[in-house]
């Protein structure tokens, strides 16, 4: 396989590629992002490229990949303004898909990250949502509407390439040790924000079937689209008793105001999508992908608990370790000086 990695610098993108790097069957790595991987690569070759992607027509021709991984979709709108989100899931999924379906390509698998945030949520939600299923209600956040439109050129590309293989997961919301998310942070702080008069049930996926789902659609043929989500959905006010963190209610009206000092004091920024989910919740079905062969490893109580367990452990032996930070010459150096003692 010949891969080529979009968002390297994220998270999913380093933790992917580090993974994809163990497998024998594995020829070409490449990675693309505006920032330097999170994490430490050996055979990954990082080349850095505009948040659009313009680039990306000449990278696919130059390096005749066969497999592309979408892992750049940002789904926390927190993290940047509306006008980079925009770039970053339209422009920037327009580009990858010109390229990969441009004459000659070599690309023959598209695997897509995603959210269950296309879904919603709403008073008018099914108990579970199928990924047949579509909203309720008309996106009203600009995170949702980037997503929608993204999937709607995934849809067509799929459509009018029939020879490559197009996979589109859309998860959960994700809990683990290494990422943060509104969700997360709010969990971590001293007391948990809620609406008051709502206790929605929720689904999690924790950081490790992110990978593992990623990665099982990398090696195996799924087309499609999938949720992926761990089993079962839990209350709001469980979440929080698992974790150990009292609640505070925001009230039903103006809550979005009502989290300004949240925000204003940098602990957490509750956009309008999580509020949402605060006050609906929102399911999904997972059946389709397990039936495809992936196995969770966690069950939606499952990641809760692992999360909790990070947080005590966090509280007892302190977070010490330094981030790691890719230096092109320091690896350099590693990789290539006649100083370093290989044997070792």
């Amino acid at each position: 396989m010949r891969v080529l990695v979009t968002g390297l610098g994220t998270f999913w993108g380093s933790r992917l590629a580090q993974q994809l790097e163990e497998r024998d069957d594995v020829e070409v790595i490449v990675g693309l992002d505006t920032r330097e991987p999170r994490l430490p690569l050996e055979r990954t070759e990082f080349v850095r490229a505009d948040s659009d992607y313009s680039i990306l027509d000449r990278i696919v021709r130059a390096t005749a990949v066969d497999t592309i991984l979408h892992t750049h979709l940002i789904v926390d709108s927190t993290r940047m303004s509306s006008r980079a989100l925009h770039e970053i899931n339209v422009i920037g999924t327009m580009n990858l898909l010109a390229a990969a379906g441009a004459g000659g390509s070599t690309v023959r698998k598209l695997v897509v990250k995603s959210s269950t945030l296309v879904y919603g949520a709403n008073y008018r939600d099914p108990y579970f949502f199928r990924e047949s299923m579509g909203r309720t209600q008309a996106p009203r956040t600009r995170v949702e509407r980037s997503l929608l439109e993204a999937a709607a050129f995934v849809r067509d590309f799929a459509v009018d390439n029939p020879h490559v293989v197009v996979t589109k997961l859309r998860f959960s919301n994700v809990l683990g040790d290494a990422i943060d998310t509104p969700l997360s942070k709010a969990l971590r702080l001293p007391v948990a924000p809620e609406i008051f008069g709502f206790d929605p049930r929720l689904q999690f996926v924790h950081e490790e079937d992110v990978t593992g789902a990623l990665l099982f659609a990398t090696v195996n043929d799924v087309p499609g689209v999938y949720n992926v989500a761990g089993d079962g959905t839990i209350p709001w006010s469980e979440v929080c008793a698992i974790v150990g963190r009292p609640r505070v209610p925001l009230p039903p009206l103006g809550t979005y105001w009502a989290a300004e000092p949240l925000r204003a004091l940098r602990l957490v920024d509750l956009p309008h999508e999580v509020l949402m989910l605060l006050r609906y919740g929102r399911g999904v079905d997972n059946s389709p992908f397990k039936r495809m062969g992936f196995r969770y490893r966690h069950s939606t109580a499952g990641a809760v608990d692992a999360f909790a367990r990070s947080l005590r452990l966090e509280r007892t032996v302190g977070d010490k370790n330094p981030t790691y930070r890719y230096q092109r010459d320091v690896e350099t150096f590693f990789r290539h000086s006649p100083a370093v003692v290989r044997d070792r």
